[in-house]
């Protein structure tokens, strides 16, 4: 059975640094893209971050770009991204997601993991 559990959200204040981490199982997912995506109460799921399939390829979102880095450990399957400089927008239940593509497209991802939650005080 496939697993995506992610962990180290919580609550910080504006200007603090958190760590988000993903453990994958279930399956090999060396070769697979995984990624962060984010949903705020009363919006759409959009994309944060993802790395490609061999982790030498990443992608930001504009919104995240210079504070937030992904960094994945393809041999024991898990991602990671790395928070700083955290605004009051950045407020939001993170999901990590994994799939055989590389896309920024939430809707395209196969696998979800159930989220963990990122509450940035002002």
């Amino acid at each position: 059975q496939v697993q995506l559990v992610e962990s180290g959200g919580g609550l910080v204040q504006a200007g603090g640094s958190l760590r988000l981490s993903c453990a994958a199982s279930g399956r090999n997912f060396s070769n697979y893209a995984m990624g962060w995506f984010r949903q705020a109460p009363g919006k759409e799921r959009e994309f944060v971050a993802t790395s490609s399939g061999t982790g030498d390829r990443t992608w930001y979102a504009d919104s995240v770009k210079g504070r937030f880095t992904i960094s994945r450990d393809r041999a024991k399957n898990t991602v990671s991204l790395q928070m700083n400089s955290l605004k009051s927008a950045d407020t939001a239940v993170y999901y990590c997601a994994a799939d055989i593509a590389v896309t920024l497209e939430p809707a395209l991802y196969e696998y979800w993991g159930r989220g963990t939650q990122v509450t940035v005080s002002s």
